[in-house]
């Protein structure tokens, strides 16, 4: 008799709550669950009346105190809930429902548990008593540990809840009395590092040119495979029309940047280079620290076919259309894959940049980045996209993966990359 009566005034745990929300939803009566829980008829049913929660009206998502008038019979007695009503999806026109959840059930009446729990276990005299010698100790500088071992013979309280009290504000105390929660040493703030390659090409410089000048400007970085590989991604992002080139560097390194733009430049002219790539912004990596050879032409005749611009040191978001759509370009070449930049070929490239600009815009009402390129440079815009071998992937066709990839080296007879 005393194991049933331990058995059935103990706490109901969240595999009965579980059968509860089941038992419910399948229309059950209460003794019937009661029966197989081996509680009582009334234990089933208070808790579905205690931990229903609203799932329609004023307060969803909280616990219903009570049930407003006109609201539907079965909300008034059992089940007292929407649970196993054949309209509770979509055909009740009742402005007012609850259901019952067993995980929410479970938060309910553990957090009912620990708000009894909370308070000081003293009479108000002796917890006013107990805080005023805790204030004047911590005003000198003493640690809720050694008042605590200091102040054992006259209360007993553990450092963990002498910290509890000051972190709740209890008589006036806060963290603000403890010296190692609150430091006020002043952080030192170094000033912005100039960008090494001079005012004239730093970012404020890039920042005073003309809005429309900045917005036709051409964003590169570089992407790199594993730590091992030699080989490397050259990026070009055109702001413009939310392009991006891929061209891939056999090193990383600022003469192999600059032969790669010697390839475009010789493949489209000087005239349509510097119509598409005529300003550049970049960051400071080790492969753009050479400004003047990128900026020099290849083709006969002096003169320069570009002008490059840094980002601020560490500031790579001031090139933010190119680091986003890195995240596109990682889609193809995701990380820790086991991909060798070293087993990339010119025609994976051009495999990627159709995957990539084919794939429909939001910020452009959904128009692809290769057909705004097309839209916006004309002849110039078609020589770059033939040169490069990118073609426009119908919808139905796009493959953001690196399957794309493997699917492109399959078909010329190579062996895929992963």
């Amino acid at each position: 008799m005393s194991q049933r009566r331990q058995r059935l005034y103990r706490r109901l745990d969240r595999a009965e709550r579980a059968a509860i929300e089941r038992g419910l939803d399948k229309n059950r009566p209460a003794r019937a669950m009661a029966r197989d829980l081996g509680r009582s008829q009334s234990s089933v049913a208070d808790e579905a009346r205690r931990n229903r929660t609203v799932a329609r009206g004023p307060g969803k998502g909280s616990r219903v105190e009570s049930v407003p008038e006109g609201a539907c019979a079965r909300l008034r007695g059992w089940p007292h809930v929407c649970n196993g009503c054949n309209k509770r999806r979509y055909h009740c026109s009742m402005p007012f429902r609850c259901e019952y959840s067993a995980a929410r059930a479970q938060l309910l009446a553990d957090g009912e548990l620990s708000a009894a729990r909370r308070g000081v276990d003293r009479t108000e005299e002796e917890f006013e008593s107990i805080a005023a010698k805790i204030r004047a100790d911590l005003a000198r500088g003493l640690s809720p540990a050694q008042i605590a071992d200091a102040r054992s013979s006259e209360f007993r309280a553990a450092p963990s809840t002498i910290y509890r009290w000051i972190e709740r504000g209890y008589a006036g105390m806060s963290n603000m009395d403890l010296r190692r929660k609150v430091g006020y040493r002043p952080r030192r703030r170094a000033a912005p590092a100039p960008t090494p390659h001079g005012p004239e090409r730093s970012f404020s410089a890039f920042s005073a040119l003309p809005e429309g000048e900045r917005e036709a400007a051409c964003e590169m970085d570089t992407v790199i495979g594993r730590a091992a590989d030699r080989q490397c991604v050259l990026t070009l992002y055109l702001r413009c029309c939310r392009a991006q080139l891929c061209l891939l560097l056999p090193e990383r390194s600022s003469s192999a940047v600059a032969a790669a733009l010697d390839v475009l430049e010789a493949a489209v002219g000087k005239r349509a280079f510097q119509r598409m790539f005529g300003l550049i912004l970049t960051d400071n990596g080790a492969e753009f620290s050479d400004w003047e050879s990128p900026e020099r032409s290849c083709l006969p005749g002096k003169g320069a076919r570009c002008r490059v611009y840094y980002c601020d040191v560490r500031q790579s978001q001031q090139k933010g259309g190119c680091e986003r759509n890195h995240v596109e370009l990682r889609k193809l070449l995701p990380k820790r894959r086991g991909i060798s930049f070293d087993d990339l070929e010119a025609a994976d490239m051009a495999a990627v940049m159709s995957q990539l600009n084919s794939e429909p815009r939001p910020s452009m009402a959904f128009m692809p980045p290769l057909r705004a390129l097309l839209a916006a440079y004309g002849d110039d815009g078609a020589a770059l996209t033939a040169a490069l071998g990118v073609e426009e992937v119908p919808y139905g066709e796009l493959l953001l993966g690196v399957e794309a990839v493997n699917r492109a080296r399959l078909e010329r007879g190579a062996d895929p990359l992963i």
